[in-house]
């Protein structure tokens, strides 16, 4: 195939020393070289076209002035993996996802990309799935790239204080201090996304707020973007709470794993019980993650599959 790019486009798409070449040669069991103004991708035909296929339109990127990073490569592999007829550079480039949201995250493969458009097409979104999807991440992303536009005035996120399977006791310092462990997850994703700085003076002004799903009884929060991360671990009568806290021009994601559920044993997660109460209705949009949507170290991947599969052989031992 044809090679089309000047000297510092054909090294975004190779890479440093090659090291995007070689990731697909490894991913696709192809081998790889370029001379002169070609590149030639040798192998088994089902496994040279994909891989010529995203070459090609990753040189239409260049062109276009995309600044192609090594993780879209990655993102190339997974898209073409789930939809192996989809286009690349619309994927990269349409406005499926707000301007304020790209500037911010881009995502990593085509649910991500869905689950961004359901969030900002509805006025809740339950994001549903194993750890390592992007659910909280992406929610994040979205509600910065809605306070960036000005879509919203505020930011609230809240997450139940409840321990994973272990019992901390009691807790030195005020209520912030005490409740803090539990929220830390929201921090590091806001300060990966907006900035450690930039968060910090926010939440100095109120823009940005962060507590206990406890503090939310009572309240009416308008024009304000609510994220309610590890929703698993919610109550029927919590989550019935915190859905009734919208207000005027407000929008919600909830997330969180069924799989993952830390509430004392025989309690029911309000994560499980609101969709039996609210599927289909309008406005209201419930996303599902799978564990081919992973999007950490490939090795966690493998761990949710390996869990997925020993709870699914549990669940028909059960039956039986």
């Amino acid at each position: 195939m044809e090679l089309i790019l000047d000297d510092e486009g054909t090294h975004t798409l190779f890479g440093n020393h090659d090291e995007n070449l070689r990731m697909l040669e490894d991913e696709f069991s192809v081998k790889i070289s370029s001379r002169g103004g070609e590149i030639f991708v040798t192998g088994a035909p089902d496994n040279v076209a994909p891989v010529e296929k995203l070459l090609a339109q990753m040189q239409e990127l260049i062109e276009q002035g995309y600044p192609l990073k090594r993780s879209d490569i990655h993102t190339s592999m997974r898209v073409l993996r789930d939809r192996p007829d989809a286009s690349l550079v619309d994927f990269f480039t349409d406005d499926a996802v707000q301007a304020s949201v790209r500037r911010v995250v881009t995502p990593r493969n085509v649910a991500q990309k869905m689950y961004l458009q359901s969030i900002q097409d509805n006025d809740i979104t339950f994001g549903i799935g194993p750890a390592g999807t992007g659910k909280t991440f992406l929610a994040v992303a979205a509600a910065a790239g809605a306070l960036a536009d000005k879509s919203v005035k505020r930011i609230v996120l809240c997450r139940p204080a409840v321990e994973a399977g272990e019992r901390l006791g009691f807790l030195p310092g005020d209520i912030a201090e005490k409740v803090n462990p539990y929220l830390r997850p929201l921090y590091d994703s806001l300060f990966d996304i907006v900035g450690f700085e930039k968060v910090e003076k926010l939440i100095e002004r109120s823009v940005i707020e962060i507590a206990p799903l406890a503090f939310m009884r009572g309240r009416t929060l308008n024009d304000a973007f609510i994220i309610l991360d590890e929703a698993q671990n919610t109550t029927p009568e919590q989550m019935k709470m915190f859905l009734t806290r919208l207000g005027f021009g407000a929008k919600a994601v909830v997330t969180g794993d069924v799989t993952q559920v830390d509430l004392p044993t025989g309690a029911k997660s309000g994560l499980r019980v609101v969709r039996q109460i609210l599927e289909g209705i309008d406005r209201i949009r419930f996303f599902d993650f799978s564990d081919r949507d992973v999007v950490r170290h490939p090795v966690v991947q493998k761990i949710v599959m390996a869990y997925d599969r020993v709870d699914k052989e549990r669940e028909k031992q059960e039956k039986v």
